[in-house]
């Protein structure tokens, strides 16, 4: 049976029992504490910790989850993959153990010809908690199964919650008997490695509230729910693999198609050789990951989620460079993945050109990365090896990372091949520090040092906020509380801020818009009798509360305080016109480049905004022009700006584009800008006529990564403004040059082109002064230990002039005889060292790269380089008589052994 078949049934025989068919959310999770949605449940979290209100009694899904904790292992093992897919049934407060018990035992043993998977019940064992009775009790009435085939197993195995205090319960897996060739018969309660027992679907009762969560099994039960919920997980891959009768998920009708391909690329067997599988499956594994991440809109990047794919595509690029093959492999298996995926997941084929583009565009960066940094790996390991020890330092894997892009996960892998080991702790807390700086500023702009638990105990405590910001630009309002910059675990604060301290406010209502979708949050001010304070910030630190970063100006303010909330028209109306410039923008983006130019992301401030978006290569003149001109265009048509609100798949179908990296609930709002020309899910504030944006300029284009182009634009009065500089400072130019405008553009070409004439002119007379000194200094060479040695300093040389000049001094001296050239040269404050040998000099022992290391400590430098030839530079001029003699003692030395 096809995966999709079997995808299609589940959802079929759910619905017909009464459940919302609920399509999978993206892998992009809507939790902050996830990078990707890691099991079928996580869109329901709000519904089952009772949060949020149900839209629904009962839902069914096939969710879309990655999971990389275990990357290592892909490959190694029958089950261990990054991209699966869980098939879930769900209820609120709706039916409970024997409604689960009964929907599954009916789909898992149902015959295939009344729409059930067909599993022979006589090979279906179960396991429940050690003391739920209830549902013993409901496997054997219902499912007729048999007392010994029904296991008890204690919270380990068989108890749920979040590790947070909230709700949980006891759960029952159902387990598929494989057969005895798989391992010995007793059950799951015997089979720990769970070869033979195969666990297929879990069923989880959530009937209890849980506090002093500190572990998975230490908890205390406080009591029973006001309403239990079921949450179920059957791993489809698992089912798929069962029912099609191959061995593990690798080899199922999604997976198998590309690990042939790449077998067949290699020219290896599949089965042959232990470690040619290995590889294989990696391959096969993370190019279907791949497809779906880049599908749900992640691109390539250094950190987070973006990390996380550039390493699943590093991983199956270099998989298959060691399997022999060396050109670029995506182009043939990604298109086999989509291929194998798309009868599920139809929209991988729509949108195949931009999946692509991004994958290709990676592979072939990290085939140049993967090719100079092996190189210098190499000379780490040998360096590491000559210095009489077997490990990288975490200098070296940062500065491999850091400075020449080689990802420390390929390291680790070369190192272990190689039997050298990595000082990954080094490594991990110099990259940590790195983040560290970079992410301080992110972190206190979102909640400061305040716990989030602050919050949630408001939110409890009040309910969420009133949330005006669509409809006024005033409220009156009320203090529901505040949180201290240096809040923890007290929660809120009654003591009350007074003038300039800085605090976060929570109000009753408020119509100022929190920081989302790019957004930057309003500015405004809070008056009260007798007091006054400047809004920073507004955040929403949890889902439903808004918080307001505010400094206090006159007066105290308090708890419970009455007081006038009020946004800064002038701020609201500028951030309007970005937020609405960028929809316009994108718009134009994708009418003249095509609608695989999808954004990416965007930020937008008053006035400002910036917008990326799916794209190889860098736009030309014409294409940035071609934009600007389509988006003044709708400007000046005055298009009607509307906001609806509907059903995500109704918005879907309504042609609105969700964009990538956003989360979106089951009533989402619809932004339309001149009807169809541009619609998009968006939850942030607009004009109301398109002419609103007033002038918009674009004032760059650039690249954030592989495959992704940034394009910026002002708008509004800052537009006009833009355009105003740019105005004068062609007046300036033009009065500098004394040249009317209209003539600027040839006045500075010949310029130009003048100065191209003189500088060839002086590189003919540096390469005569070269040629000349090249002369000198052979002439000058002096025997050191039968060897001809030649240094030198000459000045204002850089590296790549001095490398010539001592190529040709070296070609200058006799080839019978051992020759070494070693010259320095002080350049704007900077040193340059050059070594190079004759194969008589390497034939002696001596290599460039000893005699250039020996040269460099003395300037305060290093390099490297091939036993013929080394270069380095330094950073200490006053050090390079020292170095230059310090290289001949070290051509002594070699020379005398």
């Amino acid at each position: 049976m096809q995966t999709a078949e079997i995808r299609r049934r589940f959802l079929e025989h759910f619905a017909s029992r009464g459940h919302t068919v609920v399509p999978s959310a993206s892998l992009v999770s809507p939790d902050p504490s996830l990078l990707f949605t890691v099991a079928g449940m996580v869109p329901f979290i709000p519904y089952l910790t009772g949060r949020e209100p149900a839209p629904y009694p009962r839902a069914t899904s096939v969710q879309k989850c990655v999971r990389t904790l275990d990357i290592e292992e892909v490959g190694k093992t029958t089950r261990h993959g990054t991209f699966f897919q869980m098939n879930g049934n769900f209820s609120f407060g709706d039916y409970f153990k024997e409604g689960a018990i009964q929907h599954a035992w009916e789909l898992v043993t149902g015959s295939v010809d009344d729409g059930g998977l067909g599993f022979d019940p006589e090979r279906i064992w179960v396991t429940v908690y050690l003391d739920d009775d209830e549902a013993a009790e409901a496997w054997h009435r219902i499912a007729g199964l048999p007392v010994e085939r029904i296991q008890r197993l204690g919270k380990k195995d068989n108890y749920w919650h979040t590790g947070q205090p909230g709700p949980g319960g006891p759960c029952s897996e159902i387990y598929y008997d494989r057969g005895p060739q798989f391992g010995p018969d007793g059950g799951p309660l015997v089979d720990t490695a769970g070869d033979r027992f195969l666990e297929i679907w879990n069923l989880v009762f959530m009937q209890y509230e849980l506090t002093d969560v500190r572990s998975k099994e230490d908890f205390r039960i406080v009591g029973e729910l006001p309403k239990k919920n079921i949450d179920t997980g059957m791993g489809l891959e698992r089912v798929a693999y069962l029912l099609q009768g191959v061995d593990n998920l690798y080899e199922i009708d999604e997976v198998a198609p590309v690990l042939h391909r790449a077998a067949e690329i290699a020219g290896v067997t599949y089965g042959a050789k232990h470690d040619d599988d290995v590889r294989l499956r990696v391959v096969a594994d993370h190019v279907r990951s791949g497809l779906m991440l880049i599908g749900d809109g992640v691109t390539p990047g250094n950190e987070g989620r973006g990390y996380i794919l550039r390493r699943l595509l590093r991983r199956a690029v270099r998989s298959m460079k060691l399997l022999g093959v060396d050109e670029a492999t995506l182009p043939a298996l990604l298109p086999v993945s989509r291929d194998a995926m798309k009868a599920s997941y139809p929209e991988l084929e729509t949108d195949f050109a931009r999946i692509s583009s991004v994958a290709y565009a990676e592979e072939e960066a990290f085939r140049r990365t993967l090719s100079s940094g092996t190189a210098l790996f190499d000379t780490a390991v040998r360096e590491a090896r000559a210095a009489g020890t077997a490990s990288l330092s975490g200098d070296q894997a940062f500065s491999l990372h850091d400075t020449y892009g080689f990802p420390i996960d390929v390291t680790l892998e070369m190192a272990a091949e190689q039997g050298v080991t990595v000082d990954e702790e080094g490594f991990r807390a110099l990259m940590q520090q790195q983040r560290d700086r970079a992410r301080a500023d992110a972190r206190a702009k979102r909640t400061g040092s305040v716990d989030v638990l602050a919050y949630r105990r408001l939110l409890a405590d009040h309910g969420p906020t009133d949330w005006r910001a669509y409809d006024t630009l005033r409220t009156d309002s009320r203090v529901l509380g505040l949180v201290s910059e240096l809040a923890a675990e007290e929660g809120p604060t009654s003591t009350p801020a007074g003038p300039g301290e800085i605090t976060r406010v929570v109000l009753d209502r408020t119509p100022f818009y929190a920081e989302s979708g790019g957004q930057v949050a309003d500015a405004g001010v809070l008056t009260w009798d007798g007091g006054r304070a400047e809004v920073l910030d507004v955040q929403r630190p949890v889902k439903g509360l808004v918080a307001h970063q505010v400094r206090v100006l006159e007066g105290e303010l308090r708890e419970g305080a009455e007081l006038t909330a009020e946004v800064d028209r002038e701020w609201r109306l500028s951030a309007c016109q970005a937020h609405s410039g960028t929809h316009v923008v994108h718009a134009a983006l994708r009418q003249v480049l095509g609608p695989q130019a999808l954004q990416s992301g965007s930020y937008n401030r008053p006035g400002y905004l910036r917008l990326d978006f799916a794209w190889q290569g860098a736009l030309s003149a014409q294409q940035r022009h071609d934009i600007e001109d389509v988006a003044n265009a709708a400007v000046r048509a005055d298009h009607r700006v509307s906001a609806t609100y509907m059903t995500l798949p109704e918005a879907q179908a309504f042609g609105a584009l969700a964009l990538f990296g956003e989360t979106y609930g089951e009533q989402v709002r619809v932004v339309e800008i001149g009807g169809p020309w541009s619609r998009e899910l968006c939850g942030g504030t607009h004009v109301q006529g398109s002419a609103q944006i007033g002038t918009l300029a674009l004032t760059g284009e650039s690249s954030v990564g592989s495959g992704s182009r940034r394009v910026e634009a002002v708008v509004g009065l800052e537009g006009f403004r833009y355009l105003a500089r740019e105005r004068d400072l062609v007046r300036q130019l033009g009065e500098l040059l004394k040249t009317p405008t209209d003539d600027l553009v040839e006045r500075v070409s010949g310029m130009l082109a003048r100065l191209r004439d003189v500088d060839k002119e002086l590189a003919e007379l540096r390469a005569q002064q070269t040629l000349a000194a090249a002369g000198e200094l052979a002439a000058g060479a002096r025997d050191v230990g039968g060897v001809a040695v030649v240094t030198g300093a000459p000045t204002g040389l850089a590296g790549g002039d001095l490398r010539t000049l001592a190529l040709d001094v070296r070609g200058r001296l006799s080839a019978d005889r051992p020759a070494v050239v070693l010259l320095a040269s002080e350049s704007g404050g900077k040193v340059a060292l050059v070594t190079a040998l004759n194969p008589a000099a390497q034939a002696r022992g001596l290599t460039a790269s000893d005699v250039l290391r020996a040269a460099a400590a003395p300037v305060g430098g290093r390099g490297g380089g091939k036993p013929d030839v080394a270069q380095g530079g330094g950073t200490d001029p006053a050090g390079i008589p020292a170095a230059l003699q310090a290289g001949e003692q070290a051509v002594a030395t070699a020379a005398g052994r």
